[in-house]
């Protein structure tokens, strides 16, 4: 990894930010500024929250909440995954010592 960090010019909500990262994070830099500025112009476009800052907020509480609810929503799948492997394991082992005797 690269210890020297670059400069890169983002987009948000037709307002330019500079932000400084390393080379490696870049693309998902970028992506990620892409995801924010479709949330906040989604925001402002559907006319029931006025103000940058406001909109800035609401974006920032909408993402937090995909990103909670989707942790979940992968927990709950790993655990049934595991749940499902666990009892695999279990019949495997069972016939296995059926064949075995």
């Amino acid at each position: 990894m690269s210890s020297t960090a670059l400069t890169v010019t983002l987009h948000i909500l037709d307002k330019e930010y500079r932000v400084s990262c390393p080379p490696e994070e870049r693309s998902n830099l970028e992506q990620a500024a892409r995801h924010l500025d479709t949330t906040m112009r989604e925001i402002r476009n559907s006319g029931k929250v006025i103000g940058v800052e406001r909109i800035a907020v609401m974006a920032a509480l909408n993402i937090s909440h995909e990103m909670i609810t989707g942790s979940h929503q992968q927990g709950q799948t790993l655990n049934s995954q595991q749940q499902q492997i666990s009892e695999l394991v279990t019949r495997l082992d069972q016939a296995l010592a059926r064949h075995q005797h």
